[in-house]
């Protein structure tokens, strides 16, 4: 009966009409009779000793409380119960976690101090290229969003001590699974969501999973519209008791109009702020972003006896990038005050291909010695990266006139030569990693391990040379104490190593960032293991990191409107305490403090464009004798930012600020929930980042309804 059920539904979700119709992961409305739901961000150990999906930045089968690093683990439960759709949202709430939007369709990500480069699928992944992500990633792919705080040396190899985000896909299941939803919110905002999962033949040894999403959204910004297809397929197939095989295809489609490519200029040459209404954009409606991102991967997981796990992983992404753009800014110095002129724009016609492909093989098991028994993980891998990018110049430009009057400009749009290409860039990774988690006595345990890579650029970007060959071996070092049954000390210790993409003035890239990363702190769980808490130091330096110096304007070396950056030796120091998981049997708590001192090597403040102080809580409580009832709400506040140096005029300040959000949400029959969620309830306003000197507004209040049914 259910095979049936399974088999009917499949044929829906396959068919175009079923894709508008389907919904999230079913999971998110329990029965009225089902258990509590207790993983929220408590971790715990794989299934399978060895299973190397979740994001342990030793690669070793630990829990949160085993790891001598700071984790954070956001859950299917608390994506649904708040609408986090795309990732952006999801990191803005994730403790330790800065999301810079600079664009509408590029945001970056930071942590500690430093920018965060490595993103990861399944554990697997290549870093990306200025850790910039392109449109919106959709979460209705992902089980859940690691992200390991730190230097993650050993499952990475390069980057900086900032934090892994890890990706953790949903998986086909062995019992029959069906769900679906639709959005409806502001700015005419909808979306329709799908997924379908279970066994395709009695034995259950061959499972599929599909996933569909469709979003269509404007903005609170003049012109930006979003329209988002996304769709999932994957196959699991036993082919032993002990081998099981894995095979998936992902696509996202994301189409933006209306984008910002830089931001809004907000100064002008006397230091004083340009009075914006917070739509305010320098784009125009002809401008567009388009995103088709493509991943196929293909997975081997062997149990050869005992606790030892194999694992081998083979990852294809193909991602095509069509911009048409226009870049604000003011080549003669800064805006007039009493005319408001000085602004120009920059139009480009930018295609671009990114593809890459990725082999990871990875072993872990139990070993006995010393009359104690220890675990150990080790593995290599390699993978390619290729972009091309091409540019077609156009036949005119744009004078923005006075400034003031932004709301009622029209750029006119221009026409466009045949794009030529202007970079065509490989890179190419290759790593031999390794740990062990040493059991000294029943309370004190090690963790030792070490990663060797050997790194080779080649190719040209805008007739600059960009070849570069790069090894290094880091050390990676742990130590846990269990002071209590229930708290334990730790402490970690690794190389920093950060081949950057950066370039200089010259359009040259930087010589790589080195230093070294250290980490302690205590950790606890009590009440079972439901309620997990952490607090911890840290301190990272690095020699020669990328910092923000100016813009390349027409004629000097660099693509017009990208930016150069200078060599810096930093350090970042500083704390954060976290706590997470049940704190009552109907309440649930995560959230986090986290504070930041970084400094220069002369001992002034770096990166200013960091807050030093940010506070992220979130909660829910539930009354399941009131049709499920919750309430919920999230709040976030962050320190002052500034503008970095390099960028010209007085500094630019914006204070702290808090947000809040609001849920509730009841069961409207058996299986099928309504959830109302309002975002920034107090209508804070503020600056997406200060980070280039120019920025754009964030959403004012804005409301997310929701009907989910699940089977």
């Amino acid at each position: 009966m259910k095979r049936s059920l399974f088999w009917g539904l499949l044929a829906g979700a396959a068919s175009p009409m079923a894709t508008a119709a389907m919904g999230a992961e079913p999971v998110a409305v329990a029965a009225p009779d089902a258990p509590d739901n207790d993983i929220i961000v408590t971790g715990s150990k794989a299934e399978q000793a060895g299973d190397r999906q979740s994001a342990s930045p030793t690669g070793l089968s630990l829990s949160l409380r085993e790891t001598p690093q700071s984790v954070t683990i956001v859950d299917r439960e608390r994506i649904d119960a708040f609408a986090l759709t795309n990732v952006n949202d999801l990191l803005t709430q994730t403790v330790g976690i800065n999301v810079e939007r600079t664009e509408t369709d590029r945001t970056e990500f930071n942590a500690r101090g430093f920018d965060i480069t490595n993103f990861q699928f399944d554990g697997v992944g290549l870093p990306m290229a200025f850790g910039i992500q392109s449109g919106d990633l959709d979460t209705v792919l992902f089980e859940r969003v690691e992200a390991v705080r730190g230097a993650n040396a050993i499952m990475t190899g390069v980057g900086n001590p900032s934090a892994t985000i890890n990706y953790l896909r949903k998986r086909p299941t062995t019992d029959v699974r069906a769900g679906a939803a639709v959005f409806g919110g502001s700015f005419d905002m909808w979306r329709v969501e799908g997924d379908v999962s279970g066994p395709v033949d009695a034995s259950g040894r061959l499972r599929v999973r599909v996933i569909a999403a469709h979003e269509e959204r404007a903005s609170h910004l003049d012109y930006n519209r979003v329209n988002r297809d996304v769709f999932a397929g994957l196959v699991a197939w036993d082919a032993t008791p002990d081998l099981t095989a894995t095979f998936g295809y992902s696509r996202q489609d994301n189409r933006s109009d209306g984008v910002l490519w830089g931001a809004l200029p907000l100064v002008y040459s006397d230091g004083s702020r340009i009075d914006y209404p917070r739509s305010a954009s320098t784009s125009a409606p002809w401008t567009y972003w388009n995103v088709l991102d493509q991943t196929a991967f293909a997975e081997l997981a062997y149990r050869p006896g005992g606790d030892w796990s194999v694992r081998g992983v083979a990852t294809y992404r193909h991602s095509d990038e069509r911009a048409k753009i226009l870049y604000a800014y003011s080549p003669n110095g800064l805006p007039d005050p009493a005319t408001g002129r000085g602004i120009v724009g920059l139009v480009g016609l930018y295609p671009s291909t990114n593809e890459s492909l990725l082999f990871d093989g990875y072993a872990s098991g139990g070993v006995d010695l010393f009359g104690r028994s220890h675990q150990l993980a080790f593995g290599v891998s390699t993978g390619r990266l290729d972009n091309e990018q091409f540019y077609a110049a156009p036949d005119a430009g744009v004078d923005y006139g006075d400034i003031r009057q932004l709301a009622s400009f029209r750029a006119l749009e221009p026409a466009f030569g045949t794009p030529r290409r202007e970079a065509d860039v490989r890179d190419r990774l290759t790593r031999a990693y390794g740990a062990m988690h040493v059991n000294v006595t029943d309370r004190l345990k090690g963790v030792v391990g070490a990663t060797a890579i050997w790194l080779r650029t080649s190719g040209l970007s805008y007739g600059a040379d960009q070849a570069r060959r790069n090894e290094k071996v880091s050390p990676y070092l742990g130590a846990l104490y269990d002071l209590t049954p229930n708290v334990t000390l730790y402490a970690s210790y690794t190389d920093i190593f950060n081949p950057q993409n950066e370039v200089d003035v010259t359009n040259t890239r930087l010589d790589p960032a080195k230093g070294t990363s250290i980490e302690g702190g205590v950790k606890g769980e009590w009440f079972d293991g439901r309620l997990y808490g952490t607090a911890a130091v840290f301190r990272a330096k690095q020699s020669g990191l990328a910092d923000f110096a100016g813009q390349f304007v027409a004629g000097q070396p660099g693509q017009a409107g990208t930016s150069y950056y200078i060599g810096r030796d930093t350090t970042s120091t500083g704390f954060e305490v976290e706590v997470a998981g049940r704190v009552a049997n109907r309440w649930l708590l995560s959230g986090g403090f986290t504070h930041l001192d970084i400094e220069d090597e002369a001992g002034q403040d770096a990166r200013t464009f960091i807050p030093r102080d940010t506070l992220k809580l979130a909660a829910t409580y539930t009354v399941p004798e009131w049709r499920d009832l919750r309430l919920g709400g999230q709040f976030r506040y962050q320190g002052a930012i500034s503008t970095p140096s390099g960028v010209a005029g007085r500094p630019i300040v914006q204070d702290g600020f808090a947000t809040l959000d609001l849920l509730g949400g009841v069961r409207l029959f058996d299986r099928v929930r309504a959830d109302l969620n309002v975002r920034n309830v107090t209508n804070a306003r503020y600056l997406g980042t200060l980070k280039y000197g120019q920025a754009f507004y964030a959403a004012p209040r804005s409301v997310v309804a929701t009907l989910r049914f699940a089977y």
